[in-house]
C-alpha cells in the first residue's frame, strides 16, 4: 500500500483554514480561490483517511484529528520556512562559510589580497584557511574537508578539476651587490659558478628548477636546500647565495637591498583553483574567488610583475 505524503500546498491550506476557520479568509491569505483551498483540504483528508474539520454553516471547526494534525503540520511548515530562509541567506551571502586549502607560502601571497575585502563585504560569512603542507593538499580537497584548494598539484588525477588562477614564473633574487644584479635578465647558464639557494629536491618548484638547469646544460651549485621560501629570501638577503623563487613570492616582501631578475628562458607554473571533480561551489566560495581574481588583475603589472599573463616560456 502506497504511503501518503502530504504536499506543502495541502498543509498550508489546512493550517490557514485551521487558524482562520473560514475557507474564504484562508483563500485570501493564500492568494488562491476558495475552491482551491477546499480541494486541497479535501485531498489532505482523503490521503490521511480522517476528517479534519466539521463543517457548519458559519465556520469550520477542527476535529480531534484536526487538532493533532495542526500541531504536526505547524512544526513541519516552520522547518520548511527555516530551510527556505537558510537557503536564501546562503544565496544572498548573509550567512555561510568558505573553507580553503592552501600551502602557507601561497597563503601569504594570495589571502591578504582578498580576505579583508571579503570580510568587509560579507561579515556574516566565515572564512576558514586550512594551511596545509603540499603533500596534504590534494587529500584535503578530495576528502571534502574544504570547498576548494589553491595550489599547484603535481600529480592531480581525475578526482579533481583544475581551473588556472594565475601564472607564475621563476626568477633569481639576490643582493644588489651580487655579480648578476647588474643584468636586466639572467640566463640559466649564467648561474654556473654562482652558489644558489633552492627548494629541497622534489618539493615545490624544485623539479622545475632542475629541469630548466638541465635543459640549459648547467650544473647548479646549490648550497642550501630549503623547505620554506621565506628561508630562501633571508639567505639571499644575508648574502649567502642568490635564491631561485617564484616571482610572485619574491615580489611581495619589501626588501630594498634585494633585486629580482627574471630567468630566461622563462619557466612558468600555473597556480590553480582545485575542486573535487563534479562538485559545484557554493555562492560564498564563488564570490571569494571572484574577488581574488579581481585583486590579482589589479596587482598585475605592478608589485607582482610577471605573476599573471606571462608567456609560458620564452
Amino acid at each position: 500500500m502506497r504511503r501518503f505524503v502530504p504536499s506543502v500546498r495541502q498543509m498550508r491550506a489546512f493550517l490557514a483554514v485551521y487558524q482562520l476557520r473560514k475557507l474564504r479568509a484562508a483563500a485570501e491569505q493564500l492568494f488562491v480561490t476558495q475552491s482551491t483551498v477546499s480541494v486541497l483540504v479535501r485531498q489532505l483528508e482523503d490521503g490521511l483517511g480522517v476528517r479534519l474539520f466539521d463543517r457548519t454553516t458559519r465556520s469550520l471547526q477542527p476535529t480531534d484529528a484536526g487538532e493533532e494534525a495542526a500541531v504536526v503540520i505547524e512544526r513541519i511548515l516552520r522547518d520548511v520556512d527555516l530551510l527556505g530562509a537558510g537557503a536564501a541567506g546562503l544565496s544572498a551571502l548573509t550567512r555561510g562559510r568558505v573553507s580553503v586549502a592552501i600551502t602557507p607560502t601561497l597563503a601569504g601571497m594570495l589571502i591578504p589580497l582578498v580576505l579583508p575585502r571579503f570580510r568587509a563585504d560579507y561579515p556574516g560569512v566565515s572564512v576558514q584557511i586550512d594551511d596545509c603542507a603540499p603533500d596534504q593538499f590534494l587529500s584535503r580537497v578530495v576528502g571534502g574537508h574544504v570547498d576548494f584548494g589553491i595550489g599547484t598539484p603535481e600529480r592531480a588525477g581525475g578526482e579533481v578539476d583544475l581551473t588556472p588562477l594565475v601564472r607564475d614564473v621563476l626568477c633569481l633574487v639576490c643582493r644588489d651587490d651580487h655579480p648578476l644584479a647588474a643584468r636586466a635578465t639572467v640566463r640559466w647558464r649564467d648561474l654556473a659558478g654562482h652558489p644558489v639557494v633552492a627548494g629541497r629536491p622534489g618539493y615545490g618548484v624544485r623539479p622545475l628548477v632542475d629541469l630548466a638547469a638541465s635543459r640549459a646544460g648547467v650544473a647548479l651549485e646549490v648550497v642550501n636546500e630549503v623547505s620554506f621560501l621565506s628561508t630562501a629570501l633571508w639567505l639571499a638577503r644575508s648574502g649567502e647565495a642568490a635564491a631561485i623563487l617564484p616571482s610572485a613570492y619574491a615580489s611581495v616582501p619589501a626588501h630594498p637591498d634585494l633585486v629580482i631578475r627574471m630567468l630566461v628562458p622563462r619557466v612558468s607554473r600555473d597556480v590553480s583553483v582545485v575542486t573535487q571533480h563534479g562538485r559545484s561551489l557554493a555562492p560564498a566560495a564563488e564570490r571569494f574567488l571572484t574577488l581574488l581574481r579581481a585583486a590579482l588583475r589589479e596587482r598585475n603589472g605592478s608589485a607582482w610583475a610577471g605573476y599573471a599573463r606571462v608567456p609560458a616560456r620564452g
